[in-house]
């Protein structure tokens, strides 16, 4: 058995395999609920031989939202769109996972395929929210600087999605601290300039996202596992880095966060990334070993062979795909028959299965 297949036990769940569905953003939710397109998206996913099945970002708070037709999971009625979806992908043999989200000053926007800019409240837009009054575009309205009541309000949010995430079925949470969005916000000094307890020194900058993981670990399930996903550079000097990645890494841990999920960027328009495959990986790799948690690489991860390697390196614990389960829901069976590893087909299936080599 190959390391991509090897199953991989987090607490009280088994994943089949390291091969993880990252979330990924589809703007079709009119009203924060899941619908036929999610079912469809996610199901896909499940029966094409992931091992962990992530939602996209879901909204703890309707204000919490990227655009108008985000995810949402701030009410019962979220809760209940999601269920049979999360009932169908532990049919087909994978985990389920939900990412909790705020998107902070990055919030009312329209889609990307409509340009992607801000939207007013003619077009179902908000006032946006985030640590300091600073606008993503200086085009932008200026967001509203979180009091600190309201910033004890975030935190109860996820909280309470959290534990309608447990109700629908959910195995693992993620909590959204990467690609510029609040939580991310309050972390990178390009976005955060308070001088409260949550701005200035860095063990102020991760006040909040220290919070909220220590609330949402109390009210999850301990059996179930916990994941946050940072933005582990801004790609732009003076704002978070690696070196905070890994300090923050080694506390979350502590708080019991079960695996970081290693992305970068977001935050900052003068970003400078140096895209190309693999690039997020050193990220996953220092933050493993340095901090002793598990991770998650996730970035240009295509081929399985490469996907193969990072694993058998040591380089992280599990890889996410994004883009390239977009275009081929069934790679990880491809995978498998590529890396020589017997995986459990669906019996709607089996008459294409390849021969075994």
């Amino acid at each position: 058995m190959s390391e991509l297949f090897t199953p991989w036990v987090l607490r009280g769940v088994t994943a089949r395999n390291r091969i993880v569905v990252s979330p990924m953003c589809q703007y079709s939710s009119p009203d924060g609920r899941a619908n036929q397109w999610h079912a469809v998206h996610l199901g896909s996913r499940a029966v094409g031989g992931a091992g962990i099945v992530f939602t996209e970002a879901a909204a703890v708070v309707p204000e919490g939202r990227i655009s108008p037709d985000d995810l949402g999971m701030w009410s019962e009625a979220h809760r209940d769109a999601l269920a049979p979806i999360v009932a169908f992908i532990h049919s087909q043999g994978a985990l389920a996972g939900i990412q909790l989200a705020h998107a902070g000053r990055k919030g009312s926007t329209d889609a990307p395929w409509r340009g992607g800019g801000h939207v007013g409240p003619e077009a179902r837009g908000w006032q946006t929210a985030a640590p300091s009054p600073l606008p993503f575009d200086p085009s932008w309205p200026a967001p509203k600087a979180l009091t600190r009541e309201e910033i004890a309000g975030v935190w109860e949010s996820f909280v309470r999605a959290a534990e309608r995430a447990d109700e629908a079925g959910f195995d693992l949470v993620e909590i959204h601290a990467a690609h510029g969005y609040l939580l991310h916000q309050f972390l990178s000094p390009l976005s955060n300039s308070r001088d409260d307890e949550y701005g200035g020194t860095f063990e102020n900058r991760t006040r909040l996202l220290r919070e909220v993981v220590e609330a949402v670990r109390r009210a999850w399930p301990k059996e179930k596992p916990l994941w946050v996903r940072l933005s582990c550079t801004d790609w732009v000097e003076g704002g978070w880095d690696l070196e905070q990645s890994v300090a923050l890494a080694r506390e979350l841990k502590k708080l019991g966060v079960d695996a970081v999920d290693a992305s970068s960027g977001g935050l900052d328009r003068r970003q400078q990334i140096p895209v190309g495959p693999g690039y997020q990986v050193p990220f996953a790799e220092r933050i493993r070993h340095e901090a002793e948690i598990a991770t998650v690489a996730v970035g240009l991860i295509t081929d399985a062979r490469q996907a193969e390697e990072i694993l058998a390196a040591g380089r992280a614990d599990a890889v996410a795909l994004a883009r390239q389960l977009l275009r081929h829901p069934y790679w990880p069976l491809e995978a498998a028959h590529e890396l020589d590893s017997e995986v459990r087909w669906p019996e709607q299936y089996l008459r294409a299965k390849p021969a075994v080599r």
